[in-house]
């Protein structure tokens, strides 16, 4: 079969490789193989192409770590699923294996590449907002990289939620693509202080759920800006700084710090990411949510798109077909 394969640690774009004759994958006892009808790219998916990422499968590996395809073999073959892809066989290829466990009903009202789109950066901010940061209705939400992957997914389920929306971006195009998801307010960062326009947006009261896959910069000036008994949700480090936050300015300000790794919950509580899978289903089903797919690229335009993710150039989502 082909798949892409990373035989050396580096960018994205210069060590991915388009193999064409890769065995095709053997699926092991409590596992099922999978035709891949779409492969969702993802920022992990260039951590781990640099050797950056906590999850780091043996050389060579095929990258993709989120996909919609269909079982081959089996009592449902043919069934269309979603899920994450078992490593180092991943997503960028023709076919890979799951855990029988953690596949999921591909959503009806979604076609392959939405699909794709809806399990990791959904789930995370799904967890993100109503397990880890207790997202009320009428609450403010501020969500950094407002038209990224994930944070595209928070500012629709925030707005789901009934959260008042905010969202930070970087540009005049993302700033286009965050209002056009449903956000209330878009600030662009390259054109003003972030933190001074959420207090001025909020009558000087600020945010009460930061939602920051960002770091860097966005995490300290998120500080500046949270509310009274606020909460502030560490995401990722897309910026590649990771911060090292004052715990006096926390207390003294008496706002909440609180981490999140949505892989965790797949071992700790899949019932729970069971029931944010349906949940997630039933949005979609209601057109409340709705992965942006951006672009939807050939499979040999595999290495571009991880590219563009790690280069922070993208907006919404890209799906990878086979």
């Amino acid at each position: 079969m082909r798949a892409w394969q990373v035989g050396a640690l580096g960018e994205p774009a210069e060590v991915m490789r388009l193999a064409q004759d890769v065995p095709e994958p053997t699926p092991g006892e409590g596992q099922v193989l999978v035709r891949v009808r779409a492969a969702a790219v993802n920022f992990p998916d260039a951590l781990m192409c640099r050797g950056h990422y906590q999850v780091r499968p043996p050389l060579p590996f095929t990258p993709g770590v989120e996909l919609c395809g269909e079982l081959v073999g089996g009592d449902r073959a043919g069934a269309r699923v979603i899920g994450t892809p078992l490593l180092p066989a991943g997503a960028f290829a023709e076919y890979a294996l799951m855990d029988a466990a953690s596949v999921f009903p591909a959503p009806e009202a979604l076609d392959d590449a939405q699909a794709a789109a809806l399990h990791i950066g959904y789930q995370t901010a799904w967890f993100g907002l109503h397990r880890r940061a207790r997202l009320a209705a009428g609450e403010t939400l501020l969500v950094h990289a407002a038209a990224g992957g994930v944070g595209s997914a928070a500012v629709q389920l925030g707005k789901a939620a009934g959260a008042r929306v905010i969202g930070v971006v970087g540009g005049a195009e993302k700033a286009s693509v965050a209002r056009e998801l449903g956000a209330d307010l878009v600030i662009d960062r390259h054109a003003e202080d972030f933190a001074a326009a959420v207090r001025a947006a909020t009558g000087g009261q600020g945010a009460d759920v930061v939602f920051d896959p960002v770091g860097g910069e966005a995490y300290t000036g998120s500080t500046k800006c949270v509310a009274f008994e606020g909460r502030i949700l560490v995401v990722g480090f897309a910026s590649g700084t990771i911060p090292a936050p004052g715990l006096n300015h926390a207390l003294v300000k008496n706002y909440s710090v609180l981490g999140l790794h949505w892989g965790l919950y797949n071992t700790r509580d899949p019932q729970a990411v069971r029931q944010a899978h349906r949940e997630l289903t039933e949005l979609a089903a209601k057109g409340v949510v709705r992965p942006l797919v951006s672009e939807r690229l050939a499979f040999d335009r595999a290495a571009e798109g991880v590219q563009k993710v790690a280069d922070g150039v993208s907006t919404g989502r890209i799906a990878v077909l086979p």
